[in-house]
């Protein structure tokens, strides 16, 4: 672990006085102060797994925390009950522990890496000591999540995400920002295999990881086909190596052979230059067979794309048959014809309908004329409206007139006074209006 110089210290730790209660151990009986006991508790728990998060860490043990924490040469007395309490709070597990719960796929590399530890750890598991060795290792389970999360996230955004299976090696390299060492790394795939995420597997020696791929809610199993196609991605590495190494090659002979040239010295340049025709002509060869690999990877990549449109083929076609289950052509045809029969149905419906309304119209009709007869008869009886016209025709309808008065209208205005009081209603409570003004005699006309 680092120096404490190197990390984050909480304010406290410039405190004596503070410090000096923190630094002591912890009592037998929590009863005894538990608000003393559990604030001393929290502050090394936050420490703890601060510390791991900021090395990029995800183990920790009782040594290296002895040394991390040490301040005035003095290291804390209680960090032993701090990880069983964390420990027993599920916030930490131990290594051994951890590695255990993995689906029995990782037996085979897990154990190997779990046996180069300090067998003591593991007596002391056994023997149900209550004491922490200082080199057992504890697991920070929230930490551990999080770079297995952040490992899938590089791998995935990286080149080797067209490839399903990637060795141990290229992953340690891959992952070397996030993961400060190779337990780390370790941890993290432990981690990934029990959320389905990888599988890790043994070929010749050598540790590979297979990655879930993308559309797969987990990693399938390794099959021939991972094996044969992860060799061929080896190969296709080594080769092109080999190739680019000749290439160089064979350019530093020609670049020798036009040297001598120029000194003089044309023996050794025609040496030269046939190295540089060797050279070329092997990594012509190799080049070649890479091709040749290269092409048969496209056709193992194309054959993955054919497969898998094949099976979303077989799933629509599946789909298509349970829906047409019950659907038939006959089913189809007695359906159109039954609702062509409706629709003349309702035609006959739409035209009795139609033709109810206009009897009623003719009743309306009839109701009409019967009530202008009535009207009719109920008028008065009027003389006859005189059809000749009041030319010199009519004279004897003129003879029967009055004459039209000719002499002046003497009439005074108490005679108009007089008459226009008669027309005055006496009977309403308005109060008679005189007039006062002398009434003006009126000339006839001429």
């Amino acid at each position: 672990m680092s120096d404490t110089a190197k990390m984050t210290l909480p304010p406290e730790w410039d405190d004596d006085e503070r410090m000096n209660f923190l630094f002591s151990e912890f009592k037998e009986n929590r009863d005894v102060n538990t608000t003393d006991w559990d604030s001393k508790m929290d502050f090394w728990t936050v420490l703890i797994t601060k510390s791991c998060r900021e090395r990029g860490s995800v183990l920790v043990n009782l040594q290296d925390l002895n040394k991390t924490f040490r301040r005035k040469e003095k290291s804390p007395l209680g960090l032993s009950t701090v990880l069983q309490s964390m420990a027993r709070c599920g916030k930490i597990q131990r290594e051994s522990e951890f590695a255990a719960t993995v689906d029995c796929g990782w037996v085979s590399w897990s154990v190997g890496m779990l046996l180069v530890k300090p067998l003591k750890w593991t007596f002391s598991t056994l023997l149900g000591s209550s004491r922490v060795p200082l080199e057992e290792c504890f697991v920070v389970l929230d930490l551990v999540k999080d770079k297995a999360a952040e490992l899938l996230r590089v791998y995935q955004s990286s080149e080797f995400s067209s490839c399903s299976v990637v060795s141990f090696q290229e992953l340690c390299s891959l992952s070397s920002n996030i993961c400060a060492d190779e337990s780390t790394l370790c941890m993290a795939l432990l981690q990934l295999q029990k959320d389905k995420q990888v599988i890790v597997s043994l070929h010749e020696g050598e540790k590979i990881v297979k990655f879930c791929q993308p559309g797969q809610d987990r990693v399938s199993p390794l099959s021939d086909v991972d094996i044969g196609v992860y060799q061929l991605q080896c190969s296709e590495k080594l080769l092109g190596e080999r190739v680019q190494k000749l290439s160089l090659e064979a350019d530093r002979c020609k670049e020798d052979a036009r040297t001598l040239l120029r000194e003089g010295r044309k023996s050794q340049a025609l040496r030269c230059l046939r190295g540089h025709k060797r050279v070329e002509k092997r990594a012509d060869n190799l080049f070649a067979k890479l091709e040749t690999i290269r092409g048969i990877l496209d056709r193992i990549a194309q054959s993955q794309t054919d497969k898998t449109v094949m099976q979303a083929y077989q799933a629509g076609v599946a789909a298509l048959r349970l829906s047409l289950k019950d659907v038939t052509v006959e089913r189809a045809e007695t359906l159109v014809d039954q609702i062509q029969e409706l629709c003349d149905t309702q035609d006959d419906v739409n035209q009795t309908i139609s033709s109810g309304v206009i009897t009623a119209d003719e009743n309306m009709d009839e109701l009409e004329e019967e009530l202008k007869a009535l009207l009719d008869e109920s008028k008065p009886d009027l003389p006859a409206v005189p059809t000749n016209g009041l030319g010199p025709s009519s004279e004897p309808f003129l003879s029967s007139l009055p004459d039209v008065p000719h002499g002046h209208l003497n009439i005074s205005s108490g005679e108009l006074e007089e008459d226009l009081n008669r027309l005055t209603l006496s009977d309403t409570g308005f109060q008679q209006k005189k007039v006062t003004s002398p009434g003006r005699r009126m000339e006839p006309t001429q």
